[in-house]
């Protein structure tokens, strides 16, 4: 998916062999679901599909889920996140990122490791408790400053941040075809990655109307960092001090794309 995934399991007690596994069997997952969901791949199920060569009745079957979240996706955001409207034609990458790092997740989770978390390229999916904390505590990178964050938030399930200030334009106004924003980045919390993934795209691109946006979302916190350096929250979002002897989750990819660390 062009991006690095982390992964952090507390194996609790789960023996080391079968964490190790289980780290190894959440990896291939990923890479088939690459396999899958590729653009980039001309042979992948995805590339055919949006060219017209395959069925979506004869793809595989996470196609179809994921069709049927992006389109709940599309819903919930009012329109602002739409795969149907991209150049060249279907394209669920502002969505299958988040939810290809959830599947990783439950292959952890099934393996009865104590907890778990999986940060695909900023996209990061969470279950149980990091030494015994009652949240996990997840760093949110500033988007003009890389070696700092803009904020700690606390989560239990799923976090996604979206911006264009570390892969430069490359996210798509569906309704006007723009892709320069004066929203620097979006962070959505909630109980879906996926979700998360696609709600996140769709605050940067609603751009000036992103923090009504944002308040429309049932289940779903937002935080928002404009380019003038204004800040927007919902205010169900839980803000962590920034207390440097408290542990910040995957805080080693603070130099690592796109936005999380």
């Amino acid at each position: 998916m062009g991006t690095v995934v982390s992964i952090h399991v507390e194996a609790g007690e789960c023996p080391a062999a079968d964490a190790r596994a289980a780290i190894g069997a959440a990896c291939t997952r990923l890479h088939e679901l690459d396999d899958i969901f590729s653009t980039w791949k001309p042979e992948s199920p995805m590339s055919l599909f949006r060219s017209g060569l395959l069925s979506l009745r004869a793809a595989p079957p996470e196609m179809a889920v994921v069709l049927e979240l992006c389109e709940q996706a599309r819903v919930l955001s009012q329109g602002w996140f739409d795969p149907w409207a991209m150049p060249g034609g279907f394209d669920p990458t502002g969505l299958v990122k988040g939810w290809a790092t959830e599947q990783a997740l439950k292959v952890l989770r099934l393996a009865g490791l104590e907890a778990a978390m999986v940060n695909g390229g900023g996209d990061i999916a969470l279950f149980g408790l990091p030494n015994g904390a009652k949240l996990w505590r997840i760093g949110i990178r500033h988007p003009w400053r890389p070696e700092s964050l803009a904020c700690v938030l606390e989560a239990d399930r799923a976090v996604a941040t979206s911006g264009c200030y570390e892969r430069g334009p490359h996210l798509i106004n569906p309704r006007e075809g723009t892709m320069v924003f004066d929203t620097a980045s979006g962070t959505v919390v909630g109980p879906s990655l996926a979700m998360c993934d696609a709600l996140a795209t769709a605050l940067v691109v609603a751009d000036d109307k992103g923090p009504e946006l944002a308040r429309s979302l049932a289940g779903y916190e937002s935080y928002i960092v404009k380019s003038d350096g204004s800040e927007h929250s919902t205010e169900g979002i839980v803000f962590a001090p920034l207390d440097e002897s408290l542990p910040v989750a995957a805080a080693e990819l603070v130099n690592l794309p796109p936005s999380l660390v």
